[in-house]
C-alpha cells in the first residue's frame, strides 16, 4: 500500500531538527550562499538594464535583492506558528517574473514595478491561508512535474556559460575547466564518505577554477577593484500611485506569474523534505503553507524596497541530497552570509569572478539531481495512466514552448511572451489537466457530522447507500465500512483530550473498481500515513491496543495519504473491491 515509506535514507548525516557542528553549519551556508549569489544579482541586473534604469539604481536593487534574499531564508529556515518552513529552503530572485518587470520599468520606471510587486505579495500570502483548498490540484504528479522542469528551464543558460569566455581563450580552457569540477564532485560523491562528501561540491568549483586561473579566466582584476565596505549608490524610487494605464494592463500579468511562482515554491518546499529525513514521511503541508507565506513576505519586502521579486528556489534540496545535510542552521548560516556579503563587494566580486565554465558544470550536477528529486515526487503515490499522461503531456510541453519549438511567432506575441518559460506552460498544463480530471471524476457523496464515535451509526447508514448505488456486493460494502470505522477510531483516539466541538466532513467516490473515501477534520499533531510506515518495520510484534485500529486500516485500504494542513486535516483513504477468492474465504 502507498503510505509513506518504510524504511530509511543512510545518506542523511543530519536532519532538521538535528544541530551539526557549527562550523559546518557556517561552511555549507557559505557554500550555498557563494554558489547561489551570482543567480540573485543576475535577475536584478538583467531587469533594470532592459527596463533602462540608471547604473546607480541598478546598484541599489541587487543589494537590496541579497539582503532581502538573506532575510528570507533565514525566515524559512525557522518555523515560527503559519512562517517559515523548518527546512534549508534558499530564497533567490525568481525568474517567473523576468518579463512583466522588464515591461514595468520601461513603462513607468521602478516606482511602478514596485507598487506591482507589492500588490502581487497578496497572492501567495492568501494562496498560504488556503491552501488546503487546492489540496486535490496541487498534487505530487503537479510538484513533480513542475520541479523536473526547473532543470530544463535553467540548463539552456547554463550550457551557455560554458561558453562564457574571452575570445582570445585557448580551446581547451573552458571544457578542461567544467570537466575537472564535474569530475571532482561526481568522484568524491560517489567514492568518498564523511567529510569529503560534504564538501564535494565547494571542492569542485575550488579545483575548478584553479584550473581556469591557470589559462587566465579567472578575473582577478574584479576582485582587486571592489572596495571591501560598501553600501549602494542609488535611492529608493517610492511607489507609482497615479494607476495609470500601464498599471491596469499589468495587474493581471503579474498576479497571474504570482501565481505560478507560488506553486513552484509548493514544489520546492515538498522537494525539500522529501530529502531531509533518514526515515521517509508524509508530506507536512503546514510546513508548505508556511514556505508560501515566507515567499509573500519576501514579495512584500521587495516591493518596499522597489527591486524584483523573490521565490524559493530548489538548490538546496539538491545540495542536501548531495551532501546529506539538511539541518535548519545551513539555512540561517546561508542567509546570514547573504546579508553579510550584500555590504562587502569585495565578496561579491569573488563570487562573481568564478568562470562561467565553472558555475556551468557545478549547476549541471546540481539540476542533474533536481531532475531525479522530481520524478521520485512525482510516482511517491504510485502512477496509472492517468497520472503518466498528466506527467508526459505537461513534461514536454515545457521542454517544447521552452526551446521555442511550439509555434514561437504566436507564443512570443502573448503576454510578454510569458509562456515561452517551461515551468509556467508545463506547471499550467498540470493544473488544467489534474482539474479536468476531478471536474469529470464520478460525484462525490459527502456527509457532515459530529466528530465522535456516536456519529458512526449515521456514517453506516451512509456508506451503505453509496455502495448500493455504487452496485458493489456486501464483501465491497463491508470493506468500506471497517475502513472508515478504523480510520475514524484512529482519528478520534489521537483526538483525547482535546476540544470535542470539531467537525468532521466525509466524502466518498468511485475511482476505477475501487473507492475514495476523505475524511477532513480540524488538525491534530500526529500523522496517520507516518505512523502506518512505521508499524511496516515490527509486523510480527504484538500490537498495542492504540494500534489495533492502525493494522486493521494497513490490510483493509489499498492507500493511505495524511495531509495536515494549519486548522485541516485530510485524510484520504483508498479501498479496493475484494478480489474473488477473498470473497470466497
Amino acid at each position: 500500500m502507498s503510505t509513506a515509506a518504510a524504511g530509511g535514507r543512510k545518506g542523511i548525516r543530519y536532519q532538521p531538527d538535528e544541530r551539526p557542528p557549527p562550523a559546518l553549519s557556517l561552511g555549507l551556508g557559505a557554500q550555498l550562499a557563494v554558489l547561489s549569489v551570482a543567480g540573485i544579482i543576475l535577475i536584478p541586473t538583467v531587469v533594470m538594464r532592459a527596463g533602462g534604469a540608471s547604473e546607480s539604481y541598478l546598484s541599489w536593487a541587487v543589494f537590496a535583492t541579497v539582503a532581502i534574499c538573506g532575510a528570507t531564508t533565514i525566515l524559512q529556515a525557522f518555523r515560527a506558528g503559519r512562517i517559515g518552513s523548518g527546512h534549508v529552503l534558499v530564497m533567490g530572485a525568481s525568474g517567473a517574473f523576468i518579463a512583466v518587470c522588464i515591461t514595468a520599468v520601461a513603462e513607468g520606471g521602478p516606482a511602478l514595478m514596485a507598487i506591482l510587486v507589492l500588490i502581487a505579495s497578496i497572492v501567495p500570502i492568501l494562496l498560504s491561508a488556503r491552501l488546503s483548498l487546492f489540496q486535490r490540484i496541487l498534487t505530487p504528479t503537479v510538484s513533480g512535474t513542475v520541479v523536473m522542469l526547473i532543470p530544463v528551464t535553467v540548463m539552456p543558460a547554463v550550457f551557455n556559460l560554458l561558453s562564457a569566455v574571452p575570445a582570445e581563450t585557448p580551446t581547451l580552457a573552458a571544457p578542461l575547466s567544467a570537466l575537472v569540477v564535474v569530475l571532482v564532485i561526481a568522484g568524491i560523491a560517489l567514492k568518498m564518505a564523511g567529510a569529503w562528501r560534504l564538501w564535494a561540491p565547494v571542492i569542485g568549483v575550488v579545483v575548478g577554477s584553479g584550473v581556469a586561473a591557470v589559462f587566465g579566466l579567472y578575473d582577478a582584476g574584479r576582485v582587486v577593484d571592489a572596495p571591501w565596505v560598501g553600501l549602494p549608490t542609488g535611492e529608493w524610487a517610492g511607489f507609482d500611485l497615479a494607476f495609470g494605464p500601464s498599471f491596469w494592463a499589468l495587474l493581471p500579468a503579474f498576479l497571474f506569474v504570482a501565481v505560478i511562482a507560488s506553486v513552484r515554491t509548493v514544489s520546492g518546499a515538498v522537494a525539500i523534505q522529501r530529502v531531509s529525513w533518514r526515515r521517509s514521511r508524509a508530506v507536512d503541508f503546514r510546513a508548505v503553507q508556511g514556505a508560501v507565506t515566507v515567499d509573500g513576505l519576501g514579495n512584500l519586502l521587495s516591493g518596499l524596497a522597489g527591486t524584483t521579486p523573490n521565490a524559493a528556489t530548489t538548490v538546496g534540496a539538491s545540495v542536501t541530497e548531495l551532501t546529506g545535510v539538511g539541518a535548519r542552521s545551513v539555512g540561517i548560516a546561508t542567509g546570514a552570509v547573504f546579508i553579510v556579503m550584500a555590504f562587502l563587494p569585495k565578496v561579491l566580486a569573488i563570487v562573481l569572478a568564478i568562470p562561467g565554465p565553472v558555475v556551468a558544470a557545478y549547476l549541471g550536477v546540481l539540476l542533474a539531481m533536481l531532475f531525479m528529486v522530481g520524478m521520485k515526487i512525482a510516482i511517491q503515490d504510485g502512477i496509472d495512466y492517468r497520472k503518466g499522461l498528466i506527467v508526459g503531456v505537461s513534461f514536454w510541453l515545457g521542454v517544447g514552448f521552452q526551446n521555442d519549438m511550439v509555434f514561437p511567432e504566436l507564443v512570443s506575441e502573448f503576454a510578454g511572451g510569458l509562456f515561452r518559460n517551461g515551468v509556467t506552460t508545463g506547471g499550467i498544463a498540470a493544473i488544467l489537466m489534474t482539474l479536468f480530471v476531478e471536474l469529470t471524476g464520478s460525484r462525490r457523496s459527502r456527509i457532515e457530522a459530529a466528530f465522535d464515535l456516536e456519529v458512526l451509526p449515521k456514517i453506516r447508514e451512509f456508506l451503505a447507500g453509496f455502495a448500493a448505488r455504487s452496485g458493489w456486493d456486501e464483501a465491497m460494502a463491508g470493506r468500506l465500512d471497517a475502513a472508515c470505522e478504523e480510520t475514524l477510531l484512529t482519528l478520534v483516539r489521537e483526538d483525547e483530550g482535546e476540544d470535542h466541538r470539531r467537525r468532521l466532513r466525509l466524502s466518498a467516490h468511485r475511482e476505477g473498481n475501487g473507492a475514495v473515501l476523505e475524511f477532513v477534520v480540524t488538525s491534530r499533531e500526529a500523522n496517520i500515513q507516518d505512523r502506518l510506515a512505521l508499524l511496516a518495520d515490527d509486523p510480527g510484534d504484538a500490537p498495542a491496543e492504540h494500534e489495533v485500529s492502525l493494522r486493521l486500516l494497513r490490510r483493509l485500504a489499498s492507500s493511505v495519504r495524511h495531509q495536515q494542513y494549519h486548522g485541516t486535516d485530510i485524510v484520504t483513504v483508498r479501498v479496493s473491491a475484494p478480489a474473488p477468492d477473498e470473497q470466497a474465504k
